[in-house]
C-alpha cells in the first residue's frame, strides 16, 4: 500500500474506517458510503468499482497494528485543507446513517476532528446536521 492517499481514498477512507470501528459495518453503512460516492461531485473522477477494493484496504489498515493512528495519518496525508471538513462530515453521515451513532464512532470523530485540526463548534454544527438529517419522527 501507498504512504499517500489521493483525496478520494482519503475521504473513502473516513467514510469506512468509521463504519468499521465499532467492529460491524451495517448495510445502510454501506449503502450510505456507494450513494455517497455516486452522488458527489468531489467522486466525479472516481471508479465506483474501485470501492471495494478501497474498502478492503482500509480496513487492513484498520486492523493492523496501531490501525486507528495509521488509518487517520492516512486520511489527514491525503487530504487537502479544504476537504477537511468534507471528511469529517462524511464520517459523521456515515456514522449517524444507522440511527444511532455507536461510542465507537464517537471517539473515532474526535481524533479524526483532533487530527484535521478542526474547531469543535465546526464540528459540532456538522456532526448535529448529519444526526439531523437522518432522524425520523
Amino acid at each position: 500500500m501507498t504512504n499517500k492517499l489521493a483525496p478520494t481514498q482519503a475521504l473513502i477512507y473516513a467514510m469506512i474506517a468509521t463504519s468499521a470501528v465499532d467492529a460491524r459495518m451495517s448495510e445502510s453503512e454501506l449503502r450510505r458510503i456507494g450513494f455517497t460516492i455516486k452522488e458527489l461531485p468531489v467522486f466525479v473522477d472516481f471508479d465506483e468499482e474501485r470501492l471495494i477494493v478501497e474498502a478492503q484496504a482500509c480496513q487492513k489498515v484498520v486492523s493492523g497494528p496501531d490501525g486507528l493512528e495509521r488509518v487517520l495519518d492516512l486520511i489527514a496525508s491525503g487530504l487537502t485543507p479544504a476537504l477537511y471538513e468534507t471528511a469529517y462530515v462524511l464520517a459523521a453521515e456515515i456514522a449517524a446513517t444507522d440511527l444511532r451513532v455507536a461510542i465507537e464512532e464517537r471517539r473515532f470523530l474526535q481524533l479524526l476532528a483532533r487530527r484535521l485540526r478542526l474547531d469543535s463548534l465546526v464540528t459540532a454544527a456538522l456532526q448535529r446536521a448529519a444526526e439531523a438529517r437522518h432522524r425520523m419522527a
